[in-house]
C-alpha cells in the first residue's frame, strides 16, 4: 500500500472540536492536505459543513441513533465532518484515538451502521482476521483520503455490506460524491449528492456547481469523463492536470502510468518529471526497490513513450501528513538529480 501513517500528529482532541464548533462564530478554520502543494487555511461556514453532512446521511439513510465510528484525526476536514454528521442527525459516536488499526478493541464495534477511514487503515484491518471481520459488519464503509488500489479494491469487492469510494476535497467541505468498491453496484463512476452538479471545462477538468456547501462553481484539477445515467449525470476520474507529463508532444497521465505498474511493483514508488531538453519534459520513476527491476517491469509492461528515461533510487517516497504522495517534492527530487 503507498500510504503511511499519519496519526501521530493529530493534536485536536473531540473536546476540543465540539468547544470550536459551540464557540458562537458562524465559521471554523480548516486546512488543505498539501497533496500537490503547501497545506493552506480556510475558514469554512458550519452551516455549510451541516448541509455537508446532510447530503451525506441522507445518501446513505442513516438515521438518529445509528451508530457512527471516529477513527481521523479532527485536525483534517475528514475527521471534523464525521463529528459534524452525527450531531446533525443525532449519531451515536464512538471516538477511538486515531491509529493503522481502527477496529483493533472488540468492545466497541456491534451495530457499527457508518465509518471513514482513509485506505491504509482498511487494508490493515483486513490483514487481522478479527478486525477483517469487524470491517464486515459495518453497514456503510466510505474511504477517502487517497487512491484505492487495485489489490484493496479486489478485496473489498465481495464484502456484505456497503463499501464506498469518496470524492471531495477541503473545499467542497468533504466528499461531495461516491461510487460503491462492492456488490451488484460496483462501478467507476461516482455518483453526485443531490443538489451538485458536474461538468467539464474545455481543458478536461471537472467543475463541481454545489451550492450548499460552497460559493459559485468550483473547478478542479482532475481530469474527468462524464455519462448520463438515468437522468443522473456520474463521473470518472481519470487524473489530475497537474499530474500530466508532455514528452515530445505526448501527453502522458501520471496516475495512469502508476495503476498499470502498481500491481506488478512491491516496492514503494511514484511517478514524476524532470525538464528535459529534447522532449520538454520526461518521465522519471522515484523507487524503494531495485532500480533495474524497476527498468525491467516498465519495458515488459508500459508503452514506449510512458517509459521513465530516469529511475532514482530513494530511502522514502516523500508523503504529505495526510499520507498521499506529495508531488511537489516527488518533482523536486527528480529535479535535483
Amino acid at each position: 500500500m503507498a500510504f503511511f501513517l499519519y496519526f501521530c500528529i493529530c493534536m485536536m482532541s473531540l473536546d476540543e472540536f465540539l468547544a470550536e464548533w459551540n464557540n458562537g462564530s458562524d465559521r471554523l478554520l480548516v486546512h488543505t492536505s498539501g497533496s500537490t502543494g503547501a497545506p493552506k487555511p480556510l475558514w469554512v461556514e458550519k452551516r455549510r459543513m451541516e448541509a455537508s453532512a446532510r447530503m451525506t446521511c441522507d445518501f446513505l439513510s442513516l438515521r438518529e441513533g445509528d451508530r457512527a465510528l471516529l477513527c481521523l484525526p479532527l485536525d483534517y476536514i475528514a475527521g471534523k465532518m464525521m463529528v459534524v454528521r452525527s450531531l446533525v442527525r443525532r449519531l451515536e459516536l464512538i471516538s477511538v484515538e486515531p491509529s493503522g488499526h481502527p477496529l483493533k478493541d472488540s468492545l466497541l464495534y456491534d451495530n457499527l451502521s457508518f465509518a471513514a477511514m482513509v485506505p491504509l487503515q482498511v487494508w490493515n484491518s483486513l490483514q487481522v482476521p478479527e478486525e477483517r471481520e469487524r470491517l464486515m459488519g459495518i453497514r456503510h464503509l466510505i474511504i477517502g483520503g487517497g487512491p484505492i488500489d487495485d489489490a484493496l479494491a479486489e478485496a473489498l469487492k465481495d464484502f456484505p455490506n456497503a463499501v464506498w469510494s469518496t470524492y471531495g476535497m477541503t473545499e467542497t467541505l468533504s466528499h461531495v460524491a461516491l461510487r460503491r468498491l462492492n456488490g451488484s453496484g460496483r462501478s467507476e463512476w461516482y455518483t453526485p449528492f443531490e443538489g451538485v452538479e458536474v461538468a467539464v471545462n474545455e481543458e478536461g477538468c471537472l467543475v463541481i456547481d454545489a451550492p450548499h456547501v460552497c460559493d459559485g462553481t468550483l473547478t478542479t484539477n482532475d481530469i474527468a469523463e462524464l455519462q448520463t445515467r438515468g437522468g443522473k449525470t456520474v463521473f470518472r476520474i481519470l487524473g489530475r492536470r497537474d499530474n500530466v507529463i508532455c514528452s515530445g508532444g505526448i501527453k502522458i497521465q501520471v496516475e495512469e502510468v502508476e495503476r498499470l505498474l502498481a500491481r506488478h511493483l512491491d516496492a514503494e514508488f511514484v511517478i514524476t518529471k524532470r525538464s528535459d531538453e529534447k522532449f520538454g519534459e520526461c518521465v522519471v520513476m522515484l523507487t524503494e526497490g531495485d532500480v533495474e527491476e524497476c527498468r525491467r517491469i516498465c519495458s515488459e509492461r508500459l508503452p514506449k513513450h510512458w517509459q521513465p528515461r530516469h529511475y532514482l533510487h530513494v530511502d522514502s517516497i516523500p508523503k504529505t501528513e495526510t499520507g498521499k504522495p506529495s508531488r511537489i517534492l516527488a518533482e523536486r527530487m527528480a529535479s535535483a538529480q
